[in-house]
């Protein structure tokens, strides 16, 4: 299995001990295991989850995001909302108002710019420059925020964002 993102992993002690995390889009499970590991039940959310280990905290959740269909988790809030090279903008909002009192917003996914080292490059799936510094503001207190190129752990143009109810 990957490692972890490196913002995912800089910023997991902020998220409040214990408390419930949502990995939407989580695809393999890295970082679900990742946070099961530091003692937080997790929900994660895929349309194919069928490469998820089951965990006795691990609620799994087979769901198509783009369909059209309505937002599975109803007004369930969480202590992390953790999204990782993902993006489908009609979530955004619930997205952030899945975040709980004290509780935090965790992306990290490509944005503009990252077309140049290869896909995703359609602008469909690229953030723009402040983009979700813009879905939180006046929800969230942004914490940090990063638009740029990383190296780790591929060169790639990405937007990052932790921030707190």
């Amino acid at each position: 299995m990957q490692d972890p993102s490196p913002w995912i992993e800089r910023f997991a002690d902020l998220i409040p001990t214990g408390g419930a995390v949502l990995d939407l889009a989580c695809g393999g499970g890295r970082h679900a295991h990742f946070l099961l590991q530091r003692g937080h039940s997790v929900t994660a959310i895929d349309r194919d989850v069928t490469a998820l280990t089951p965990h006795e905290n691990l609620e799994i959740i087979e769901h198509d995001l783009e369909d059209g269909s309505p937002w599975p988790l109803g007004a369930r809030i969480f202590a992390a909302v953790v999204v990782v090279n993902y993006l489908h903008r009609p979530l955004l909002p619930q997205l952030v108002a899945a975040v709980a009192p004290s509780g935090l917003l965790l992306y990290d996914t490509f944005a503009i710019g990252n077309e140049t080292f290869g896909r995703p490059s359609n602008p469909d799936f690229l953030l723009r420059r402040g983009e979700l510094a813009e879905a939180a503001r006046g929800k969230l207190e942004i914490i940090e925020c990063f638009h740029g190129r990383i190296e780790i752990p591929n060169p790639a143009v990405k937007q990052q964002i932790c921030a707190r109810r």
